[in-house]
């Protein structure tokens, strides 16, 4: 008799929370349209990059409808590393990468092992070496001090359109 009884209550309880969870479930608004990657504001990671780094740190200027940042750092520790990621309008993903590294080990860091592919690319008036690898291509530019790179998983057009809107400012 007693057995019979606890494994009623056991059903008893769970149809209690069944019901529960569907009263919570219909009258908490949700939208599963709504898109799940929420744009940052740089503004702030910007301003103060540009004032502790020793370099002129770069970000997009006029790039377009379409294009939302989505993560932005500065570290000062790790060799100044500047990082700015954004979705183009196509949801592929791009990002400026700055540092004071060793250019190689920067490069092959961020890029996720691409390879130089001794080719060049023209983006407004600056020959950038492109880079291509298994996950992510890049445009890369060495300067005294510096290496820049814009990296992703878009054509090396979207890339180039990124590398042309980069202003660098040091404040």
């Amino acid at each position: 008799m007693r057995g019979k009884q606890t494994v009623r209550g056991m059903f008893q309880s769970m149809a209690v929370i069944c019901a529960a969870a569907g009263v919570i479930y219909l009258f908490i608004p949700h939208d599963d349209t709504a898109d799940p990657i929420k744009p940052v504001d740089y503004r702030v990671e910007l301003v103060t990059a540009q004032r502790v780094a020793p370099y002129p740190v770069a970000a997009p200027e006029g790039l377009g409808a379409g294009w939302r940042p989505t993560s932005v750092s500065y570290d000062s520790r790790e060799a100044d590393a500047w990082h700015l990621g954004f979705l183009t309008p196509e949801r592929e993903y791009v990002a400026v990468e700055q540092s004071t590294d060793s250019p190689m080990r920067h490069v092959v860091r961020v890029t996720h092992d691409a390879r130089d592919t001794g080719e060049v690319q023209q983006v407004a008036g600056r020959a950038w070496q492109r880079w291509e690898g298994p996950k992510y291509d890049a445009l890369v530019l060495r300067e005294e001090g510096v290496t820049t790179v814009v990296t992703g998983t878009a054509s090396f057009e979207r890339l180039g359109q990124m590398a042309a809107a980069l202003k660098a400012k040091q404040g």
